[in-house]
């Protein structure tokens, strides 16, 4: 290749050879300034010299490479010995004028980590600042990329600071939405601001709960993470909208799976299981805990018992059960009759149990229906704009039979309204699922492992027995096994499980297992069960 150039009214003809070896020689010039640039800052630094010609050469590098974290250190350092030798009115010019800098660096790179890390730093301590300008650079940024992460986070923290009101933020939100519908930070945003300005109302107290202290009110930090009903439908009508003008756009789906989800459970005790043969009491808690440090004391007919807590398998430093062991003899005859108290002193929450006289085994307990532990009670309200959602829903997928959003929205849907009326669809629609995303089909089979596992665990309270079969359900993995600590038979056979984890150790009274005809490979579970009396595992893979 040749470029031909007109010269004297001659023709002269420059190699690409040429052009190259002209642009190496330009490249090494920049290079050695910008080195020597960097060797002379690490040297006043290292010198501790703090004055305008290290400010002046720290901009130089930083304007070219905005992400050298060592020469915004650097820089913070100059910074803050100006402020020592200057009055105020020249600190706030100083910083307005780093503040000009700083946006020339993000022009440079728009998602540069080092320019709005110092950015933050340097409005934090800015005499005097323009929080309305910050505001206003930020309105700049996310209509260029409104999905600059950097520059949401920066907003947030100016939001916070200057005081702007949750409902002109939520204005916001639904400004950015109106005009791209595709923008999932202001969906995510959308979901930390609606719990704040629209809370659901407070459960009352639970008979259990024992009287707070004495505390300050709840801070935002502390708030509800749900919406209340009302605001909850409007958002179902606006979040529809936007996935029926792009069901392919994943944006609006996620929000609305936001939307379906349910309230963080409350942190009680939800079992205590007394065992007369074994002299051993298991709590289970509604989240995982570490019972060595959160206050947990037992009480045995009035007396407060020394006791170790242990957690079910050597491995959990933090698990939903904890068994300890009574001192010998304890509760050993039969003939007595005993009460029994655990508190959880760091949450105000307790729970009784008694063991009768005759009984060999006691436990008190909420049942996963109690507790909405799968689905949470429905409004009239609320399930008829569920229905009518699920109706919207069964249309847009008659029109895109193929699209995975509005598959799995059909069936967090049919979930949320009656998780075991529409096992068959919900069945039938991971099926479907599996084939048209097969890259993640794994993640299919194990949603749908979950969800069977949930709806058995319903049928087994429904039939108040503690046994538990769930055999040939194809399911690829387990949980919730903290909600059968009761159960005393088990049948997993036919499925397609590989392992029968360390949490397999929270079924403290499992009797009998069968898990034959599956592809198992390891038993870590099965070696901290007390009661285990008959273990079935033929046609397995076991190593």
């Amino acid at each position: 290749m040749y470029l031909f150039l007109r010269q004297h009214g001659r023709v002269k003809i420059k190699s690409t050879a040429q052009q190259e070896e002209e642009k190496r020689k330009e490249r090494e010039k920049k290079l050695k300034i910008y080195v020597a640039a960097r060797d002379a800052c690490f040297s006043k630094r290292k010198e501790g010299i703090f004055d305008d010609e290290a400010l002046q050469l720290t901009q130089q590098l930083l304007s070219s490479n905005p992400d050298f974290a060592t020469l915004w250190n650097y820089r913070r350092e100059i910074l803050m010995h100006l402020e020592t030798v200057k009055d105020e009115d020249e600190v706030q010019k100083i910083y307005e004028a780093e503040l000009s800098f700083l946006e020339s660096c993000l022009k440079v790179n728009p998602k540069s980590y080092g320019s709005w890390h110092h950015r933050c730093w340097v409005s934090a301590r800015l005499p005097r600042p323009d929080w309305a300008r910050e505001l206003s650079l930020c309105d700049r940024c996310l209509s260029l990329d409104d999905r600059n992460f950097h520059c949401w986070d920066y907003r947030r923290m100016v939001v916070k600071v200057s005081g702007v009101p949750v409902d002109q933020e939520l204005s916001f939100t639904d400004r950015l939405i109106g005009s791209n519908f595709s923008n999932y930070s202001s969906w995510h945003y959308r979901s930390t601001l609606l719990p704040l300005l629209h809370p659901e109302s407070p459960e009352p107290p639970s008979p259990r709960r024992e009287p707070p202290q004495t505390s300050p009110p709840p801070s935002p930090q502390t708030h509800s993470h749900r919406v209340c009903e009302e605001q909850l439908l409007k958002e179902y009508e606006l979040v529809q909208n936007a996935f029926f003008t792009d069901p392919n756009d994943q944006s609006a789906w996620f929000y609305y799976r936001w939307l379906l989800g349910r309230a963080e459970r409350e942190e009680m005790i939800s079992c205590v299981y007394v065992s007369r043969d074994e002299e051993r009491v298991a709590v289970a808690f509604s989240r995982p805990v570490n019972a060595q440090s959160v206050g947990l004391l037992l009480v045995l007919d009035g007396q407060p018992q020394r006791v170790e807590w242990r957690s079910v398998h050597p491995r959990f430093k933090h698990s939903p059960v904890w068994i300890c062991d009574l001192p010998p003899g304890t509760i050993g005859d039969i003939t007595n009759e005993h009460n029994l108290t655990v508190h959880w002193t760091e949450k105000h929450t307790h729970r009784d149990c008694a063991l009768y006289t005759g009984r060999a085994e006691s436990w008190c307990r909420d049942s996963a229906t109690d507790q909405e532990l799968f689905r949470s009670e429905l409004s009239v309200e609320k399930t008829s704009v569920l229905q009518s959602e699920l109706q919207s829903c069964n249309q847009l997928l008659e029109l895109e039979p193929l699209n995975k959003w509005c598959l799995l929205t059909i069936i967090l849907l049919m979930r949320a309204l009656d998780p075991l009326g529409y096992e068959k669809e919900t069945l039938a629609h991971f099926q479907t699922l599996r084939e048209v995303d097969s890259m993640r089909s794994a993640y299919y089979s194990d949603l749908c492992s979950k969800f069977m596992i949930e709806n058995t665990i319903l049928k087994m309270e429904y039939a108040e027995v503690r046994v538990f079969s769930i055999s040939d359900k194809n399911l690829t993995t387990l949980c919730h096994l903290d909600q059968l600590l009761l159960v005393t038979h088990i049948n997993l056979s036919s499925n397609q499980l590989q392992r029968l984890p360390p949490q397999f150790a929270m079924l403290q009274c499992l009797e009998v297992l069968e898990a034959d005809d599956n592809i198992i490979e390891s038993l870590e579970g099965v070696y901290h069960l007390p009661k285990l009396e008959e273990l079935l595992l033929k046609n397995n893979s076991i190593l």
